[in-house]
């Protein structure tokens, strides 16, 4: 991958510049919370896709705007409890 000057794009730099790439260290939850958050800001920022979810859910584009920048705080839910955590409770 490189730059529209020819020049390298570092596998951190990318990281640095885009948070949701990943990498082998990401868990699926925040593999799969990164999807959801960019699905979400897509349909905020596009303003067809916004209008189409407020006439097809009768609601206000405001409101659609809203509920969806509430959702981006936790988009699946809560995060699952870690292995070492199940076991300190058994």
């Amino acid at each position: 991958m490189s730059t529209p000057g020819g020049a390298p794009i570092h596998k951190d730099q990318l990281k640095a510049k885009y948070i949701g790439t990943g990498d082998a260290d990401m868990s699926k939850y925040e593999w799969v919370t990164n999807m959801h958050r960019d699905t979400l800001a897509s349909h905020i920022g596009h303003y067809d896709q916004l209008s189409y979810y407020a006439v097809a859910q009768n609601e206000s584009i405001g409101r659609v705007k809203q509920e969806f920048i509430e959702k981006m705080l936790q988009p699946c839910n809560r995060p699952p409890m870690g292995s070492k955590e199940e076991g300190e409770g058994k």
